[in-house]
């Protein structure tokens, strides 16, 4: 069965994304001013996506766990109550 590792492509896709605008604010016609405060605004704006992303993927984590813990619960149920029809 293949393994989706969703969380390792978003990281590599958000540190892409921080070389290609580094490198193009790098290469940007701009001030020394003008430029220091385009690289503040990005950076809160990718501390906001990244803070984002993390709440997602805690999310998604939450709902796995209880499924699992579901089902675990299902199965010592069904475990137990054949245990008890091995006994009668």
């Amino acid at each position: 069965m293949a393994r989706e590792d969703g969380g390792e492509k978003v990281m590599w896709f958000l540190a892409g994304v921080a070389i290609g605008a580094a490198v193009g604010l790098l290469f940007a016609p701009k001030t020394g001013r003008e430029l220091r405060q385009l690289l503040g605004q990005k950076t809160a704006e990718g501390k906001d996506r990244l803070v984002d992303a993390g709440r997602e993927i805690y999310d998604r984590g939450r709902e796995i766990f209880e499924k699992g813990k579901d089902l675990a619960d299902d199965a010592a149920e069904l475990f137990e109550r054949g245990r008890k029809a091995v006994r009668l």
